[in-house]
């Protein structure tokens, strides 16, 4: 949703947003890799298509793809994500448990409806994790959140000390919430507009369990793809033993006070082990995946236990330099009507 502050004005000037920029990407990548203990790799770009390894998202968006004149015309499609890759590599590389990788990623999503947040370019820390079969637990997920928080925090207060017009807010704690519970507390509202309430309500919070049917409305409160994220396996049982909650994933969101909405920071989580990947497959009708090679992988248990997920590049700068619209930290192509609508409300697009 377009949305224009009133008022706005930038703290920082183009020249200095870009420097800036830099510095919190630096910091935060070096803050991510101490916390959990990642190492850097390089990603690719695209992918061949039909293997499996691009990242469906919510599995109506079109990759852009392009045929190879040196391949015999073989397609290849940009990534939306590197969410299978990123565990491909893991398995190439030999990575033992307690260890990971990160990289830098860029996609192009073209059916990305634009507004403040949503760009057709994005650049995210795509990272994943090998785990053993006893950290695919809440517990482990709630930890690794944790972690990231605090990277998130001390890149702030960084960020802050180095440019005093700029005044920290995040909360020093992150609170846990499962989307059964936010759908029980608020079952007339939306997906977003509780996200946005529970934000104002927590200031930071982590959504765990998205994919699965909600009870109330049927539907999951967001959609993830059924083959990597896990939101079937049982996360909480009550006192009979009998299941609560399911999913072990979830959404990183925080407030944010420019532009007075719920915020996401990161999507990830524990991903599918074997039962999982069937039952979710199963579950969206698309067993047929098993025939892809990355899938006949995961099947045949030959790439290993981890956790993992993306954050947001252009989204963390934007919220530490508290600008109004995603374009304000990146070069990126805009709706005319959209590019006026900001030049009106002192929103100086790059």
């Amino acid at each position: 949703m377009r949305y224009y502050p009133k008022n706005y004005k930038s703290h920082l000037d183009e020249l200095t947003t870009e420097k800036a920029i830099r510095k919190i990407k630096d910091e935060f990548q070096n803050n991510l890799a101490f916390e959990l203990k990642l190492n850097r790799v390089t990603a690719p770009l695209f992918v061949f298509s039909g293997t499996g390894l691009n990242d469906d998202l919510n599995g109506v968006e079109r990759p852009v793809s392009f045929p190879i004149k040196d391949i015999n015309e073989k397609r290849a499609e940009i990534v939306h994500s590197l969410a299978k890759w990123k565990r491909y590599k893991l398995a190439k590389l030999g990575m033992p448990a307690g260890l990971g990788i990160y990289t830098d990623m860029n996609a192009i999503r073209a059916d990305e409806e634009l507004d403040n947040l949503h760009s057709l370019y994005v650049d995210q820390w795509d990272w994943e994790k090998c785990i053993n079969q006893s950290d695919r637990t809440l517990d482990y997920l709630k930890d690794t959140v944790r972690r990231i928080y605090y990277s998130i925090r001390r890149t702030e207060a960084s960020v802050c000390s180095d440019y005093p017009s700029l005044k920290p807010f995040l909360p020093e704690e992150i609170t846990f919430i499962h989307s059964e519970e936010l759908e029980q507390e608020y079952p007339e509202l939306t997906p977003t507009e509780r996200e946005t309430t529970a934000a104002k309500k927590y200031g930071a919070f982590f959504l765990i369990g998205i994919g699965a049917p909600l009870p109330i409305s049927g539907k999951p409160h967001d959609g993830r793809a059924p083959d990597y994220d896990d939101w079937s396996t049982p996360s909480e049982f009550d006192s009979n033993g009998n299941v609560r909650f399911r999913g072990l994933n979830g959404d990183l969101i925080v407030y944010n006070p420019i532009l007075e909405r719920c915020f996401e920071l990161s999507s990830m989580g524990i991903r599918v082990d074997r039962k999982a990947l069937m039952y979710q497959l199963e579950a969206r009708g698309e067993l047929k995946r098993l025939e892809l090679p990355f899938h006949k992988m995961l099947a045949n248990e030959e790439l290993p236990l981890s956790i993992g997920g993306g954050i947001g590049q252009s989204r963390l700068c934007m919220l530490f330099l508290q600008k109004a619209h995603i374009g304000e930290i990146q070069a990126s192509i805009w709706p005319d009507d959209m590019v006026q609508e900001c030049r009106k409300n002192g929103i100086s697009l790059l």
